[in-house]
């Protein structure tokens, strides 16, 4: 079913080789033909990511891809078509979709086709606005937690929550019921998880003594668990934080990748999706106001210069604007 309004060729940002951002430039395609168990979105705004930059560069390539290449693994936007099986969503709904796979191509076009089981409504609570920017990183930080396993009450250490996954980390742990000590960058990053709730927000490029120092003031005996979106050194001196026994989770990417600790769990995590988890984010977003930070907006024409700005610092997520 469709609503009778879907063109046959459409506005995307795409790339004929891999390389730099200069690689993505704005062109005509044919809008993507949907199978029986898919969904056509219209898509209004997506997010841009890291993993987008390796798929630029050819080295996070969706399975089935051919040139050009629409990348984009994530975005909000209405229901233009359903396929003869999909009962999950109705041609009309607002969704948002994290296309785990993609071989039709990505989100940064006016109309993406996905899998139906990758698309959920839009949860209540959740501004329209910059929910394109939302689902990578909050599934991921929903994975991370999940790795964690802490019970309500217990101290979790977020370690760079004021990037995309860290900041939407914080809001979930909070609704989860744990106790936040948010290592944020610069002062930009300290108000924004200090406005999220962070029970305790740190500025994460100074002494990483004295940060440490300030964490076990308020949990002398050892924090329980340690979300880390950046190694290196400052997560080598915080995670003397833990408690014997707790848990260290980085998502798979952090460069240096942790290693083992004597006393300490060390495990990676991918951010997974599917109706499971898509219904328990919900869940959890629809329990208050929840924000997604964007730190900047881009156009669909400026999907390069969008890229340039991803090798840059910024708080919060990316955008790309469709419509």
């Amino acid at each position: 079913m469709a609503d009778g309004d879907v063109p046959e060729r459409m506005q995307a940002a795409a790339f004929d080789e891999f390389g730099g951002p200069e690689v993505i430039t704005l062109r005509i395609l044919p809008v993507p033909k949907i199978a029986t168990s898919e969904v056509l979105i219209k898509v209004w705004s997506a997010g841009v990511g890291v993993w987008d930059a390796l798929t630029r560069e050819g080295k996070l390539v969706p399975e089935g891809s051919a040139f050009p290449i629409v990348p984009g693994a994530e975005a909000v936007g209405s229901v233009a078509a359903v396929g003869q099986q999909v009962t999950n969503v109705a041609v009309g709904d607002v969704v948002y979709v994290y296309g785990y796979t993609r071989p039709k191509g990505g989100f940064y076009a006016e109309y993406a086709a996905t899998k139906a089981e990758y698309v959920a409504k839009l949860p209540a609570g959740l501004p329209v606005e910059h929910a394109g920017a939302m689902p990578t990183d909050a599934l991921t930080a929903l994975s991370g937690l999940d790795t964690l396993g802490l019970p309500a009450g217990a101290w979790v250490l977020i370690l760079g929550a004021s990037g995309g996954q860290g900041h939407l980390a914080l809001q979930l742990a909070k609704r989860q019921g744990l106790k936040v000590i948010a290592v944020a960058s610069r002062a930009e990053g300290v108000a924004l998880v200090t406005r999220l709730g962070a029970d305790l927000a740190l500025e994460g490029h100074g002494d990483p003594a004295e940060v440490l120092a300030r964490i076990r003031e308020v949990a002398p005996e050892g924090v329980d668990g340690l979300l880390a979106m950046v190694g290196g050194r400052t997560l080598d001196k915080l995670a003397e934080a833990l408690r014997d026994g707790g848990v260290l989770a980085y998502p798979h990417g952090v460069q240096p990748e942790p290693g083992e600790r004597p006393g300490v769990t060390v495990r990676a995590y991918d951010g997974e999706t599917g109706p499971r988890q898509l219904q328990r984010l919900n869940e959890l977003i629809e329990a208050g106001p929840f924000e997604v930070h964007v730190a900047e907006k881009f156009p669909l024409g400026q999907a390069a210069e969008a890229h340039r700005r991803l090798q840059t610092s910024f708080t919060g997520r990316l955008l790309l604007t469709v419509v």
